[in-house]
């Protein structure tokens, strides 16, 4: 079975979101990965000191067949260090994998099955 890791921004560190909504729709494209015969799990991030630990220990899990990074982390120009720092700890401690980015929440499915 391929497995995918989704990289996302947590929906509690982002002011302004309703967080519950975002975070329900996280859970839903998850469920539909499994639905399409795909391991998937998920690490919801902030920038913050603690970001980069937990995304190693994602990223060294198990080796992944690809890491999707949300569109909240790439399209958000204040997280553009973030992005390039989640694409080379990919790099560097998940080298097998593909990494794809999705468009919005509700992609994230397609993102993942152009690399599997």
């Amino acid at each position: 079975m391929p497995s995918a890791l989704v990289v996302g921004y947590d929906p509690q560190a982002i002011p302004g979101v309703d967080g519950e909504a975002l975070r329900a729709a996280l859970d839903a494209e998850m469920v539909r990965l499994g639905e399409h015969g795909v391991d998937a799990a998920m690490t919801l991030i902030a920038f913050d000191a603690s970001y980069e630990s937990a995304l190693v220990a994602a990223l060294t899990e198990r080796p992944w067949d690809v890491v999707v990074v949300g569109a909240g982390i790439r399209k958000t120009e204040q997280l553009l260090p973030l992005f390039e720092r989640i694409v080379n700890l990919t790099r560097r401690h998940a080298p097998q994998a593909a990494l794809a980015f999705n468009a919005g929440v509700g992609d994230t499915v397609e993102a993942a099955q152009r690399w599997l």
